[in-house]
């Protein structure tokens, strides 16, 4: 049986929100095995004097599997 795992990361990028969330995965990756999904909960943007998109946020869960190890029965 496999136990699933989500967190909820921020990520930004000055390109764009799906640059935002492969950021997301790939800093994640390095500590985090296993990584199953990312639903992207929310977007969001700041804009700058020329009213231009000069951020892109996004708020995202990302599911990962949790590493079981299995215990042998103790021996009698």
């Amino acid at each position: 049986m496999a136990i699933i795992k989500v967190i909820e990361l921020m990520s930004n990028s000055n390109k764009s929100w799906e640059d935002a969330a492969q950021l997301a995965i790939t800093e994640a990756s390095k500590t985090i095995k296993q990584i199953k999904s990312i639903y992207i909960k929310e977007h969001s943007a700041v804009v700058d004097s020329k009213n231009k998109i000069a951020e892109y946020r996004i708020t995202a869960s990302l599911s990962f599997e949790v590493e079981t190890h299995t215990k042998s029965s103790p021996k009698k």
